[in-house]
């Protein structure tokens, strides 16, 4: 995770300062601009379906470190590029990096979360990204006026480079091969059966992928345009709902085990599209940030949800499975705003908003046959036949998971990762155990608070020395790097009442069940 972490903060801030780069050291204009995202973005899905093969084929770890490595090659032609061919070619570099690694790295998540709990290993993945992020603009916005952009697209290097070393740090791992660990001829899909079940569900993915970039744009131009807000007042709106997202998905997977996959799916997408309509109708940024909270709560948990049934459904081809999902996410995140826009110029906001709502209700009304299709064994809570308690508890006592559930065909069904978990593949803490890894967490996260304090204190951007010392921020030394350390304040603050409420009241770590 700490990889991601690493390798997401750069990439992140790359996609914000990319245009701005292009634009202001190279002149470029907006057309070449476009074509250089555009170039990274095709090769990203070109290169995305090999990526999956080669997870599948060879150690993930190292495929991803290989991703990393290209990544850091990108950043460091973005550093030294004083031409639009070096610039392309740096772009081609970070759309192959990214598809290898985080390609491998998702595959690699889902093969070590095979007997374990799926949800709760891609909600992790999902944080660390989150974290990294954060970190990345926090340290960009902090040094992009006093350096400039060839200082952090070798900072960027240095982090992917990081990441590699990580993701090499361990030893070699022999790579999953399908059927290797098949309970019987029926524990392996046959091949081309896995994808064509997944087809309904990369569908649904790439459809409401694309009407929530496209919305996503289209909102940032309005907060801009229509209601005259700045860049940090549109940093503001969207704050609470990115610490949410940042925060909820490592802890999530404790509500949607309980839901089902399918039901989690569903309620988000229905939060999507009430979202949706919501902007149609609201025009005030805190009416806008209340939405996008709630949203990006429902997008939190659903997001692990997907990749872990993306994983469970792969046949044993995790790498595969990732690269396809991972290529329909993009087509969408690269159709979408192109489509959202034109809509928007030719029938208004309302109706851009109408058409996301929609899409978000037939992903709502689809996604129970996409999961369906998929042949999974059943989940207690979406089979609505859970025995009662004691009932059958010699007989099933000592019965696998994977046969206790299976419905039909049974000869094409993936049973080497069975929902819900294997309880012995986590087993539980004791509250003492439990309260212990919570405060080493807190210690970690608190060292890493202080020194980024130090840092926007030396930078005069500190919000709570400004707080300690003069009572409130001055007007002149408002700024985002202010509002980010007091998002991070308070992320700190809800840190340390969760992780030292294990100490004060101690409380075991149920293992997932």
């Amino acid at each position: 995770m700490s990889a991601a972490l690493f390798a997401s903060a750069p990439a992140e801030v790359l996609d914000f300062l990319l245009p701005l780069w292009a634009g202001s050291t190279l002149e470029a204009g907006a057309s070449v601009v476009g074509a250089l995202i555009a170039f990274e973005a095709v090769l990203s899905l070109i290169v995305r379906p090999l990526a999956g093969e080669l997870a599948d084929r060879f150690d993930q770890r190292r495929v991803a470190a290989a991703g990393a490595g290209l990544y850091a090659l990108s950043f460091a032609g973005y550093a030294l590029s004083g031409s639009l061919p070096v610039a392309f070619a740096a772009a081609g570099l970070g759309g192959a990096g990214g598809a290898l690694f985080w390609v491998a790295l998702r595959a690699w998540t889902g093969q070590e979360a095979r007997d374990g709990d799926g949800t709760a290993a891609y909600g992790k993945l999902l944080s660390a990204e989150g974290q990294g992020a954060f970190v990345g603009y926090l340290v960009a916005f902090s040094l992009l006026e006093r350096t400039g952009y060839p200082a952090l697209f070798w900072l960027g290097a240095a982090a992917c480079v990081l990441a590699a070393a990580l993701l090499l740090r361990g030893p070699s791992s022999r790579p999953a091969r399908p059927g290797a660990d098949a309970p019987g001829a029926g524990g392996l899909l046959r091949r081309g059966a896995a994808e064509r079940r997944l087809l309904p569900l990369m569908v649904v993915s790439a459809v409401t992928a694309a009407a929530e970039a496209g919305l996503w744009m289209l909102l940032l131009l309005r907060l801009q345009g229509d209601l005259g807000l700045s860049p940090n007042e549109i940093a503001m709106v969207f704050a609470p709902g990115f610490v949410v997202f940042v925060l909820l998905p490592e802890h999530t997977h404790h509500l949607t085990d309980r839901l089902g996959r399918t039901p989690t799916m569903i309620a988000s997408f229905v939060a999507g599209a009430l979202f949706a309509a919501g902007l149609a109708v609201v025009s005030t940024p805190l009416a806008i940030a209340v939405f996008w909270t709630v949203a990006a709560a429902c997008f939190a948990a659903q997001i692990p949800v997907e990749q872990a049934t993306v994983a469970a459904a792969s046949g044993g081809r995790i790498g595969r499975g990732m690269g396809l999902y991972e290529t329909a996410r993009l087509a969408g995140v690269v159709a979408g705003p192109l489509v959202m826009g034109v809509l928007y110029e030719e029938l208004g906001w309302v109706a851009a908003c109408a058409a996301a709502a929609a899409t978000s209700a037939v992903g709502a009304a689809v996604v129970p046959f996409a999961v369906r299709v998929l042949r999974l064994p059943r989940e207690e809570n979406e089979a609505g036949t859970a025995a009662p308690a004691g009932a059958g508890a010699g007989a099933d006592a000592d019965a696998g998971p994977e046969t206790v559930h299976m419905t039909q065909d049974g000869e094409d069904m993936d049973t080497s990762k069975p929902e819900p978990a294997q309880p012995s593949a986590e087993p539980a803490l004791g509250p003492k155990e439990h309260a212990r890894k919570e405060r080493r967490d807190w210690y970690i996260h608190t060292v890493a608070f202080a020194l980024g304090q130090l840092v926007l204190w030396a930078l005069d951007s500190s919000w709570l020395v400004w707080q300690i010392t003069d009572g409130s921020v001055p007007d002149d030394q408002r700024g985002p790097l202010v509002w980010l350390g007091r998002i991070w304040l308070t992320i700190w603050v809800i840190d340390t009442l969760w992780s030292w409420s294990y100490t004060i009241w101690p409380r075991e770590k149920k293992a997932k069940s």
